[in-house]
């Protein structure tokens, strides 16, 4: 595991332009090879997993956040009634914040399927937030395959569990376990 003194990349949080947060959306900065087969995804299960880089949670972050979802609350947008009125010591980002982190975890390091058309967030069995995320904390996220199921020819379920580490912290920020469906071109048509 990396301290805070080592170097770490670390994908950073566009200010004002909308083009460049849709180049860091779309970034995919693994060593995977780009595509493998469902055979090779469930090779995986129970594996050793996924490691994303770090992502700094700074309170500009937590205020747009805030702003998109409506959720003004103090604990995340007021940092002095934060220190002095809760145990956290400052704000907090929101749980749903750190939740929305893990499509971009998983676009850096998750291989993708060959012949993929799309794929859905097919929702959650889990989600437990464990910790809160402070601002100015960076987070990762550790990812481990779970189960890979052809639900119908050419629609592939990911059982995946994901936990949400806080540096420096011993407790992860949140643990889930995560259901993607990937759908497959027909090969018939390619």
């Amino acid at each position: 595991m990396e301290t805070a003194g080592q170097a770490v990349s670390q994908i950073p949080m566009p200010r004002n332009n909308v083009s460049e947060l849709k180049n860091v959306s779309n970034q995919r900065t693994n060593n995977l090879s780009d595509e493998i087969t469902v055979e090779e995804l469930r090779a995986q299960i129970g594996g050793d997993g996924h490691t994303s880089s770090w992502i700094l949670v700074d309170q500009f972050r937590i205020d747009r956040f805030a702003d998109v979802t409506k959720d003004h609350q103090f604990i995340h947008v007021d940092a002095e009634r934060a220190m002095n009125e809760t145990p956290f010591g400052g704000t907090i980002a929101h749980g749903f914040l750190t939740l929305s982190l893990l499509s971009a975890f998983t676009m850096e390091v998750s291989p993708q399927l060959k012949n993929t058309r799309m794929g859905i967030n097919y929702g959650f069995d889990k989600i437990r937030f464990l910790s809160p995320v402070k601002s100015g904390s960076r987070v990762r996220a550790h990812f481990k395959t779970l189960e890979v199921t052809e639900k119908t020819p050419g629609n592939v379920l990911t059982k995946t569990e994901v936990s949400v580490e806080i540096e420096g912290e011993d407790r992860p920020a949140l643990i889930a376990h995560w259901l993607g469906l990937t759908i497959l071109e027909d090969k018939d048509k390619s």
